[in-house]
């Protein structure tokens, strides 16, 4: 039987769980997708710097080996920043491959172009992994609430910032200290702007904006505000209270029926559906004009969880195509 052949375009925190995953969990996989599973290409910056992928992987940091390989089937996206992945997922969809991304940054701006570009070339695409890292939140939208219009959305987008004031409120300590402890065990980045300024959260509201609203707010309607200015006195001044900060993602319509977002911090009391996600996790909270409230909580970040995340679109991307079913 003709194996499936995967290409891997980084091997950073991601890539380097799907690289695993797909090693440690290979036999169950390939019963899933009824064929035998081959990693036949990584494309990375420095191949010197990786020295236990298997013989057989051919790694390169020459892309045309997989656009030029027809024998390839999918290439798993592995990169941050909007460029070249977006070029390069552009380049793989045109040769015929079918992608799979985690990147939030370039999916927010370019999702809907490679999705268009996809249908046109005949290949899918697969971004679950780019929001709310292990949540199955994309695949849920679009299988399993098909009938339902959803209202309105609000959430916890971005595990480093709620680590974060998790951890200022439980400890009683600053927000430098709490910044330190997260970079520490590895839930921040060296440069961690882009999570304490609101901007992954901000990323990821947009891909589900256009998921569920098939548009993105005008950015004039979009309040965007991190969490670099908390104090631990003012947390704790809310503890008191019974109340917890939270740095929350909404996105909805107002009374005159515009599509408005935000990402700021929220004061938030025991009843409110997000008030006990604590540490790294994630949650996304959405209402359904027939099914009412829904809340998915789990891991929203990390190497296994993301990959996860990427694993399932592979697996539902594959049994679509060998045991057709209505998946969407």
């Amino acid at each position: 039987m003709r194996p499936i052949n995967i290409a891997l375009i980084g091997l950073g925190t991601v890539g380097c769980g799907v690289y695993q995953t797909l090693h440690i969990h290979q036999q169950r996989l390939e019963k899933l997708v009824g064929a035998p599973i081959n990693i036949s290409t990584i494309i990375i910056e420095h191949p010197d710097k990786h020295q236990k992928i298997a013989a057989k992987t051919n790694v390169t940091t020459d892309v045309n080996t997989v656009l030029n390989n027809p024998e390839i089937d999918v290439v798993f996206e592995a990169i941050v920043g909007k460029e070249p992945a977006f070029s390069l997922l552009r380049k793989c969809i045109q040769a015929k491959k079918h992608v799979i991304t985690s990147n939030k940054e370039m999916f927010a701006t370019h999702g809907d172009e490679l999705k268009n570009l996809a249908s046109r070339y005949n290949v899918r695409i697969g971004y679950d992994a780019t929001t709310a890292g292990g949540i199955p939140i994309i695949q849920t939208i679009q299988q399993l609430l098909k009938a339902n219009q959803i209202q309105y959305v609000q959430a916890i987008l971005n595990g480093t910032t709620n680590f974060i004031l998790s951890a200022m409120r439980e400890k009683n300590i600053t927000f430098s200290s709490a910044l330190d402890e997260a970079q520490n065990w590895g839930y921040a980045e060296s440069n961690p702007e882009n999570d304490i300024d609101g901007f992954d959260a901000f990323y990821k509201l947009m891909i589900l904006s256009d998921l569920i609203f098939e548009k993105q707010p005008d950015i004039e309607h979009v309040t965007r505000v991190g969490i670099r200015n908390t104090t631990e006195e003012s947390i704790q001044a809310l503890q008191t209270e019974g109340k917890r900060l939270k740095h929350i993602a909404k996105i909805g319509h107002d009374a005159a029926g515009n599509l408005t977002a935000s990402v700021e911090l929220e004061a938030v009391s025991k009843e409110h559906p997000l008030y006990a996600v604590e540490g790294v996790n994630n949650a996304i909270h959405i209402k359904g004009d027939i099914v009412g409230d829904l809340t998915f909580t789990g891991p929203g970040a990390g190497s296994f969880p993301t990959a996860s995340a990427m694993i399932e679109d592979f697996c539902i991307l594959f049994k679509k195509e060998r045991a057709p079913i209505a998946i969407g």
